[in-house]
């Protein structure tokens, strides 16, 4: 029989300044390591005023991580050390393995109208691929399968399988899966995910009920407040579900639809050493990348 996950921790997205003075909201960051391990950030780029984005994220350095960033709407234009540039839009993804190094900026653009909204994820690389070649992989709307379900459940596959359908990102080391799923009113959406797998799931839209649990407790990522689901039982925009080890993820949807990111990937299980944008496994290879850095020798 299998096991459904059960809700181990709820996170609130928060207010960040980050970049060159870019506002978005972090749905969980350094403080949470190693409860998401191998993911180690994410945060929401949502916004509505140009004047809160436009001034991007210039020239700055990776190492030891890979970078996943997904537009739902506008554009980010993108450069880096090894020539790439282009554009990333409406529905694209782009998936950056820094291993050993890269320099890099992201400059987020909006739309017509001024909207930008997409999010940034942060996988950890263990320690025998820290220092592999950096890679893009940069994926268009048009390659990333969507799966309706008889339910009425649309299920966009970037990373994973559903149905038979395999996303376009694949030989990933941490055996990631990314989905967008929007599940309309009165719907229901059961999903397997491998035992020992990291899950969670991130809400973008509306709002729903998790692991069928109508009344647990949980703390949000600062700590500071109980979410009181007994008075409200949903899950709503901006919120981050953590699970419990299981086989298998519910999610239903009540009186409205809920679109959400459902994201799960491999424990690395190593120690974490971090400082702003380098992951590396010890203090002694922080202090290495950024002397590198320093001296021009970052770059391999």
């Amino acid at each position: 029989m299998k096991e459904n996950r059960r809700i181990r921790k709820i996170f609130k997205s928060r207010p960040t300044l980050e970049g060159a003075g870019v506002h978005l909201r972090r749905v969980f960051g350094n403080s949470e390591v190693p409860l998401f391990d191998p993911f180690l950030l994410l945060d929401d780029f949502r916004n509505t005023d140009p004047q809160k984005y436009l001034k991007g994220f210039p020239w700055h350095p990776h190492r030891g991580i890979e970078t996943i960033t997904y537009v739902l709407r506008g554009d980010v234009e993108h450069g880096d050390s090894m020539g790439n540039k282009g554009v990333i839009t409406s529905g694209d993804m782009q998936w950056m393995t820094a291993g050993s190094g890269i320099i890099h900026q992201e400059m987020p653009q909006g739309d017509g109208s001024g909207v930008m909204e997409g999010f940034q994820l942060w996988a950890n690389l263990p320690k025998a691929h820290k220092m592999m070649p950096p890679r893009y992989r940069d994926i268009k709307s048009a390659q990333v399968p969507e799966v309706e379900a008889k339910n009425g459940a649309r299920i966009k596959v970037i990373c994973g399988t559903v149905e038979g359908r395999q996303g376009p990102v694949r030989d990933i080391i941490i055996e990631p899966e990314y989905l967008d799923v929007t599940l309309p009113a009165l719907a229901e959406f059961v999903h397997k995910t491998p035992r020992g797998h990291t899950v969670f799931a991130y809400v973008i839209a509306g709002k729903g009920v998790f692991c069928r649990e109508k009344n647990p407790f949980a703390y949000d990522a600062l700590g500071e407040n109980y979410f009181d689901m007994k008075r409200d039982p949903y899950i709503h925009n901006g919120t981050a579900v953590l699970f419990e080890d299981g086989d298998q993820v519910t999610v239903s949807a009540q009186g409205e639809a809920v679109r959400f990111l459902l994201i799960s990937g491999k424990p690395i299980n190593e120690p974490v050493a971090w400082y702003g944008p380098i992951v590396m496994n010890t203090e002694e290879e922080l202090q290495v990348a950024f002397e590198e850095y320093r001296n021009g020798t970052f770059i391999k």
